[in-house]
């Protein structure tokens, strides 16, 4: 089979940074290829470099696409040869219709006139082959993450894709619509659809892909068929990391204490939609050590729960009680759990965890800043300590504290989200999905700084769609399905079986 894709002695260089050090990359035609690698590893780089977000004359070595080589001064003329890349956060507008994304700066115009009825006309047809069956007049609003993702699908299809790039397509996806979206890729294989996936789901790639290309700070470390028949994702980590990864999970002495947080008949409606009741007088509890994970599918209402509990800070109509060690307490807005020692760490770090224009120092001390400021000003030498000091804590990897952490890789970037909320010194943290897009090294440190918390005698929320992640971390799984907890389990009982049969259960 020939090569649709060479990309020869790439080289790519930031400010005081080489991102890319002679990689090279060969894709053949028809095939699934797996790019993996730890955060910071240089994968979207690589794709960028191919796409032309980086312009040909802003690195060094050769592209050869069909044979040919290729200068590309912007993505438009990527685009223009059938590459096509959806980058992690999708570039969606929310408030357009499916067809009206589909062809935006593409559009099906006739002497400078919009043709609707065509859009319109050509968006069932691709949208019909991705499995999205929405009608294209639909809002992108009113869709949710899976059926966001099929529609940057739609969009490339209608470019007349032949080599499609993924970056992390099902990071925010929940079990089912990501074997639907794995389901796609094989049949875009079958009509010789050629695809790269970047993703840390090792799981999927060693189901998906035909080959697996690893990358290691900025180097191509190998390059192997994905041989289904082994196990694979142990070779895959040991090219990633460098070195044996003998336990995903690091080992805890569980010292559970007495209760810490209880929540008791909480209900919570729609923050848009009054007569929407998304959470529906759920029950639950964590004690003092304890990791208490929450399981369920996308729209379960574990975010929603999680919010609405600190601080109020979504939904309406909120009732039910909130307790701290035995006494009722008043969560009704941030500030007032944010005192009382409770902590959530976002699941969209991007958006609502971090200022990411801003400094390392800057983010960590945001949720305390009484604890850097004399009367009305800040103290920029006590910031700069309490910068020093997570910065050595977390072992977040930076040039400096004075780094903006938009620069940062994903799992350094979350460790300065843990680490902002550690400064306000709380009692109870919840953790909305706190490992998403980080590699398999960084979670691992993620785990450790969650374990070292318990020991500690925080009580920890766990909220995680990775349900192998559930089992390997937490004391006890609930598990959320439409709004309600569907049931309880100590994770010594738990499986991922029974708590999909939970769901399930719950469900019909």
């Amino acid at each position: 089979m020939n090569a649709i894709l060479e990309m020869r002695n790439i080289t790519k260089t930031f400010p005081g940074v080489k991102a890319l050090s002679d990689v090279n990359l060969s894709v053949k035609k028809g095939e699934i290829h797996a790019l993996v690698g730890e955060n910071g590893a240089g994968k979207s780089t690589l794709m960028k470099v191919l796409s032309g977000v980086y312009p040909h004359h802003q690195f060094e070595g050769d592209i050869y696409y069909k044979g040919e080589p290729q200068k590309f001064a912007k993505i438009s003329d990527s685009e223009e040869k059938g590459i096509i890349i959806i980058h992690q956060e999708l570039a969606l507008v929310p408030m357009l219709s499916i067809a009206e994304n589909i062809f935006l700066g593409n559009e099906t115009a006739k002497k400078g006139v919009i043709d609707w009825h065509e859009a319109h006309q050509r968006a069932k047809e691709v949208t019909a082959k991705v499995g999205l069956r929405e009608p294209t007049t639909t809002k992108i609003t009113n869709l949710g993450t899976g059926k966001q993702q099929l529609v940057e699908i739609a969009k490339a299809l209608s470019k007349r894709v032949e080599l499609l790039i993924l970056d992390e397509p099902t990071s925010s996806l929940n079990e089912t619509d990501s074997e639907a979206l794995l389901d796609l890729l094989r049949e875009f294989r079958a009509q010789g659809i050629t695809s790269i996936i970047i993703s840390h789901k090792l799981n999927e790639v060693a189901e998906v892909a035909d080959t697996i290309t690893v990358l290691r700070d900025g180097l191509t470390v190998s390059s192997f068929p994905c041989d289904k028949s082994v196990e694979i994702e142990n070779r895959i980590i040991k090219e990633m990391v460098g070195r044996e990864l003998t336990n995903r999970y690091p080992p805890r002495d569980v010292a559970i204490g007495d209760m810490m947080l209880e929540v008791r008949n909480w209900n919570v409606y729609h923050h848009l939609h009054s007569d929407r009741h998304l959470i529906r007088n759920v029950n639950f509890n964590v004690r003092a050590g304890e990791i208490v994970g929450i399981a369920g599918l996308m729209g379960a209402g574990r975010t929603e729960l999680a919010m609405s509990i600190f601080g109020r800070s979504y939904g309406q109509k909120i009732s039910g009680e909130v307790l701290l060690k035995g006494q009722p307490v008043d969560v009704s807005d941030i500030k007032k759990a944010v005192a009382l020692g409770i902590a959530y760490v976002t699941e969209d770090r991007k958006e609502l965890g971090l200022v990411l224009d801003n400094s390392i120092k800057h983010n960590l001390t945001l949720a305390n800043l009484d604890g850097v400021a004399k009367g009305l000003v800040l103290d920029d030498i006590e910031e700069r300590n309490v910068g020093r000091e997570y910065i050595e804590k977390l072992n977040i990897r930076c040039s400096s504290m004075l780094q903006e952490v938009v620069n940062l890789s994903g799992g350094n970037q979350q460790k300065v989200v843990l680490g902002k909320w550690l400064y306000s010194h709380p009692e109870v943290l919840i953790l909305d999905e706190p490992t998403r897009g980080i590699d398999v090294n960084a979670k691992f440190e993620i785990y450790s700084i969650i374990n070292d918390l318990a020991a500690e005698g925080k009580a920890i929320v766990f909220i995680s769609s990775e349900m192998p992640e559930l089992l390997g971390m937490c004391d006890r799984i609930y598990v959320m399905s439409e709004g309600r907890m569907a049931g309880e389990l100590p994770v010594a009982e738990a499986s991922q079986e029974k708590i999909m049969r939970m769901i399930v259960k719950n469900d019909g």
